[in-house]
């Protein structure tokens, strides 16, 4: 058994009618495993196919069907047990959670109890805008998902595909490190970054591939354990911080009113923002676990081990530090760019020969922002690494300026060229030409000689100069030669 002895900074307690709380969060993270067969059968597992289409003997719970252990799932769950740095258990075994639902055709689930296949482990997260925290894991284990039960295709029948039945999935269990809804959601996206580098889950929270079960408590600071309940599935970061504060916040408001909280399973309703009552929580005696007779215990070698430990990818913390390290960028610009593999490749081809931080800027800033805009994911971006690199390249080369560079990516980003192309189609080229530049300059100031004459006085209205001399130019003048030459003219 775990305990929660760490007491949340204050800054993270809520305040109730009579005194302060603290929230005490452990989560129960199901991961998909990435793998083209289910964990007992060679039944395909391709997401959106025709109801009830990927389903065999095994998965349908025929009579006389034996389950066979997937290998290559074994695999995927040592892997991503080593990139939790947890300790791989060379016993395990596969046990029958019995419990009756539609969607379930054996009347019970094929899980893992008393000895799952990865033990305790690690990560560090880094929520935002606070200190990085430990968070421990308690467990891996294997299990087969359930089908899927639809209730809106008809008002008086319920329809059952079991495409979903057998699919594989990882329980990633944590212990109650985390103390607040960013540390919750931080803890998340570590795991989905972690097991996104490993291959070993696709991440995707709006399929399903990756969803939480929240366990939330509150307590007097430092006091002892509430009562947790837990809201099922839910699937993603957003979410899981509203379902945190909402179910917190009940709590503290039964605690207060003088009431019990009784253990639960809830669920989150996303469009009112609250939990509601699923069913009450179930404990280990109520599914009447027992090992499942058909399935012979999992062995596990050290050379096996070892070969799936050679051929681990780099992991995000490691690829942080050494972007850190190589690139000379804050810690804050590596997280985010670390925080899947194809942003890191993504901005290691950005980044390559040119300014790693300005690299860094325009990615995040730029890019990120006209991708969330559009709602497309970074894999089918309009504008590559190398388009964008092309782009840095003409600032470097002082062929446009910054302000230009912003116009040219709007239309690279609507498709309209290269940044070569749309420089030279739209005539966006820098005025370099210090004699075209000092005629501006000159017809600025004869324009203006009551304001040329204040600057002297006040040096920082230069700045309005600097403006006017570069809209008389469209945006075209260097404006480090429209400073030099503004200085020069008016004294400064």
């Amino acid at each position: 058994m775990f305990t929660a002895e760490r007491v949340a900074d204050k800054k993270d307690w809520l305040s109730g009618r009579d005194h302060d709380w603290e929230m005490i969060i452990g989560l129960e993270v199901h991961a998909q495993v990435a793998s083209n067969a289910k964990l007992f059968s060679g039944a395909a597992t391709e997401y959106g196919a025709e109801p009830n289409t990927q389903v065999s003997l095994v998965d349908a719970a025929m009579p006389g069907m034996l389950p066979v252990v997937n290998e290559f799932c074994i695999e995927q769950a040592v892997r991503t047990g080593l990139g939790l740095n947890a300790e791989i258990n060379k016993y395990s075994r596969f046990d029958r959670k019995n419990y009756f639902y539609p969607d379930l055709p054996q009347g019970y689930q094929i899980s893992q109890f008393e000895f799952p296949i990865v033990g305790e482990g690690e990560i560090e997260i880094e929520p935002e805008g606070g200190e990085p925290v430990s968070v421990g894991i308690e467990r891996l284990h294997l299990e087969q998902d359930a089908g899927k039960s639809i209730h809106d295709l008809s008002p008086d029948d319920t329809f059952v595909d079991l495409n979903r039945s057998g699919v594989c999935l990882m329980e990633i269990v944590s212990k109650p490190d985390m103390r607040s809804p960013e540390e919750a959601s931080a803890y998340v996206e570590k795991l989905r970054a972690i097991v996104r580098s490993l291959g070993t889950c696709d991440g995707d929270m709006e399929k399903g591939n990756l969803r939480a079960d929240v366990n939330v408590s509150v307590r007097k600071p430092g006091g002892e354990l509430g009562t947790r309940c837990e809201i099922k599935n839910v699937n993603s970061m957003r979410f899981i911080r509203q379902a945190i504060n909402y179910e917190a916040r009940r709590q503290i408001d039964i605690l207060e009113s003088g009431g019990e909280i009784d253990q639960e399973t809830r669920l989150f309703d996303n469009a009112k923002g609250e939990t509601r009552t699923m069913r009450s929580k179930e404990d280990a005696h109520d599914y009447r676990y027992f090992p499942d007779p058909d399935l012979l215990p999992i062995k596990i070698t050290d050379d096996f081990i070892a070969k799936i430990k050679a051929n681990l990818p780099e992991l995000p913390d490691a690829r942080k530090a050494r972007f850190i390290e190589s690139y000379g960028i804050p810690a804050y610009d590596a997280g985010i760019l670390t925080a899947s593999k194809k942003k890191a490749e993504f901005y290691e081809t950005l980044a390559k020969g040119r300014d790693a931080k300005i690299a860094a800027n325009w990615m995040m800033g730029d890019l990120f922002g006209a991708l969330n805009k559009a709602g497309i994911e970074l894999e089918d971006s309009p504008v590559d690494a190398v388009a964008l690199g092309g782009l840095l390249d003409r600032i470097a080369d002082k062929t446009i300026s910054g302000k230009i560079a912003k116009q040219v990516f709007e239309k690279m980003f609507a498709g309209e060229g290269s940044a070569d192309d749309i420089i030279e189609k739209d005539g966006l080229k820098q005025v370099t030409d210090m004699g075209a530049i000092e005629k501006l300059v000159d017809d600025v100031i004869a324009a203006n000689p009551d304001q040329a004459a204040k600057v002297a006085e006040n040096p920082k209205s230069m700045g309005w100069f600097v403006g006017q001399v570069m809209k008389a130019s469209q945006g075209k003048a260097n404006p480090q030669a429209v400073n030099e030459i503004l200085r020069k003219k008016l004294g400064v």
